[in-house]
């Protein structure tokens, strides 16, 4: 069943901070009240000692009651939410609100070039292969903008070296010469073959293989250091959704690949 909160994490943040800020308050006047106690035990002056401690117990016990309702005032179910589509349906309209784009596709969200996935029991967010713990929707989505204005990190002059390196190894196995002739090799094959070692499949997923294929398409990066060029052929397979990568553009438009080929001119 899916999890619903009818107020969000962004609105029960809130109304907690709003007591962590009662109880802060109530804590300064048991500070104050220790501080008067403490001078009238320097000065000496009896007459007040009484009433100093008094009213510091007074203090104390209004502390203690506020912070015990702050604590009982958390009772958000923050794992079954972060992994609930709610969350994701929060983060996508505090986008909105912030002035950042964001692309949902396959219960993933796309903040280019960014992908992230829920971790809903490290109570996290995967930001690309970046576990990212500040999970309150205006805080994270505003991290995503500031980390939109940073340089991409992707390189993909070793992108297609790797690409290449794995393209020639399932053209030879083939039984085929074709290295450099254009022939066309799946990307899912392509794919498959980058994530042999155990736990590769998960730690770099289809969607991040294809994002990382539409920033080298994008690039304008296409000959290799030997000087073959690369090419991503339309094909019939384009089809076939288990045929291809589907990545969502910058601009929030679902574009297909289905395959790489490389060329020596």
């Amino acid at each position: 069943m899916e999890y619903m909160n009818p107020d969000g994490l962004e609105e029960a943040l809130a109304k907690t901070e709003a007591d962590v800020e009662a109880s802060l308050k109530a804590a300064m006047v048991v500070v104050s009240s220790l501080k008067k106690l403490r001078g009238s035990i320097k000065a000496g002056t009896l007459r007040e000692l009484k009433r100093g401690f008094d009213t510091s117990d007074l203090a104390i016990a209004a502390l203690k009651q506020q912070f015990s309702n702050t604590k009982e005032g958390w009772d958000f179910d923050a794992e079954n939410y972060i992994g609930a589509r709610s969350y994701l349906e929060e983060i996508l309209a505090m986008s909105k609100s912030l002035g950042v784009t964001i692309f949902e596709q396959d219960e993933r969200l796309y903040c280019y070039p960014f992908l992230l996935r829920m971790a809903p029991n490290e109570l996290a967010v995967q930001i690309d292969k970046t576990k990212e713990r500040r999970l309150r929707p205006s805080v994270l989505v505003s991290h995503l903008k500031a980390l939109q204005n940073k340089p991409v990190r992707f390189k993909p002059e070793a992108f297609l070296e790797s690409m290449f390196t794995a393209y020639g190894i399932l053209v030879s196995s083939r039984g085929k010469d074709q290295a450099g002739k254009g022939t066309v090799i799946p990307l899912i094959e392509i794919h498959k073959l980058l994530t042999l070692l155990p736990g590769q499949s998960k730690d770099y997923s289809r969607q991040e293989f294809g994002r990382d294929v539409y920033l080298l398409d994008q690039s304008g990066v296409t000959t290799t250091k030997d000087g073959f060029v690369a090419s991503f052929p339309a094909s019939t397979g384009t089809r076939s959704p288990s045929r291809t990568v589907r990545v969502v553009t910058q601009e929030g438009k679902e574009k297909m690949y289905f395959g790489i080929a490389f060329s020596k001119h």
